[in-house]
């Protein structure tokens, strides 16, 4: 699975966002994340349409989570910016077929995407600030091979 920039700078400001009451500007998400300003303007106007922040103009202003962090999932905010978890050549998996020796090969797929949503819709931003992940979730990570490359 690729996790693009646009989808680590935005769950990085969204942090943020959490761990703070007042509105933060993007100038100051970007400084408090080392994070291109420019870039992460256009993210936080695609998360303010999807309704994850919104924002206020003004010397008050500044962008805030639109509901409470424990709200939004970390799956939310990827489909939000990068369309659905898994997609086999533009498809969802439920909708490709193969034939012969691979007919089996859609209930892999299928399978990918349902792991992806135990732990992406599972995790809320709360959670990624509070360091507190489902169970399940510190169970995979726990496991030796998890932390090797390969």
């Amino acid at each position: 699975m690729h996790i693009s920039a646009k989808v680590d700078y935005a769950l990085r400001a969204l942090c943020t966002l959490a761990s703070n009451d007042a509105p933060q500007t993007a100038d100051q998400l970007a400084e408090a994340q080392g994070l291109p300003v420019r870039f992460l303007r256009s993210i936080l106007n695609e998360l303010r349409r999807g309704a994850i922040v919104t924002s206020h103009r003004g010397n008050e202003g500044g962008y805030q989570l639109a509901r409470p962090a424990g709200q939004i999932t970390v799956g939310e905010v990827f489909r939000r910016l990068e369309g659905p978890l898994a997609e086999v050549r533009g498809l969802r998996p439920e909708a490709t077929s193969y034939n012969a020796a691979a007919s089996n090969l859609q209930t892999v797929w299928v399978a990918l995407r349902a792991c992806l949503r135990e732990v992406l819709d599972e995790i809320s931003i709360a959670d990624v600030v509070s360091g507190e992940l489902p169970e399940h979730v510190s169970a995979l990570v726990s496991k030796p091979d998890a932390w090797q490359p390969r």
